[in-house]
């Protein structure tokens, strides 16, 4: 029992020198936050660079509508008029419209991953400018470490890099 008891005073000696070495190490450190999701969306560049996007891909996904359009006319008409067809009908308009859904699912796959595609190149090199930018600012201002604000639970105003950030995000060409 007394070493058991021991072991607990250790313990929590311990973990109490440890946690004055956090707590001195955090005083130490000038930690900086700033709200990615804010700038990313208050950005006329990035607003421009998806502007881009939708229109690169627009006569595409117009064409996938029409024929998404088709084959909803072809299904109604099969199920107004397939009462009165012979079976030999039946049969070759549900292979038709079964083929011609198996490849409007396939050009909608195709579209959707080359969009995934695009975007994440977009974003990369969006990313890329902005960790850059980030980067640049924290060194110039001296800090240790700087978070996404929404990863964290509270931080003073005079820590917020944000406005400073979205200002030299928003003026690089």
């Amino acid at each position: 029992m007394k070493i058991v008891k021991k072991a607990g005073i250790l313990a929590s000696a311990i973990l109490l020198a440890a946690g004055m070495q956090v707590a001195y190490a955090a005083d130490a450190m000038k930690v900086a936050v700033v709200n990615v999701q804010q700038v990313l969306q208050q950005s006329p560049r990035v607003a421009d660079l998806s502007k881009k996007l939708e229109n690169q891909f627009k006569a595409r996904q117009t064409k996938i509508g029409d024929e998404q359009k088709t084959l909803q006319d072809e299904l109604d008409k099969f199920k107004k008029e397939s009462p009165t067809m012979s079976q030999k009908d039946r049969d070759a308009n549900q292979k038709k419209i079964a083929d011609d859904r198996a490849a409007l699912v396939q050009k909608v796959v195709a579209y959707q991953q080359d969009l995934q595609k695009e975007q994440n190149r977009v974003m990369q090199g969006i990313l890329g400018d902005l960790n850059g930018i980030v980067s640049k600012i924290a060194k110039a201002q001296g800090y240790t470490l700087v978070m996404d604000s929404q990863a964290v639970i509270f931080a003073s105003d005079g820590n917020d890099i944000t406005a400073q950030v979205s200002k030299e995000f928003n003026s690089k060409s």
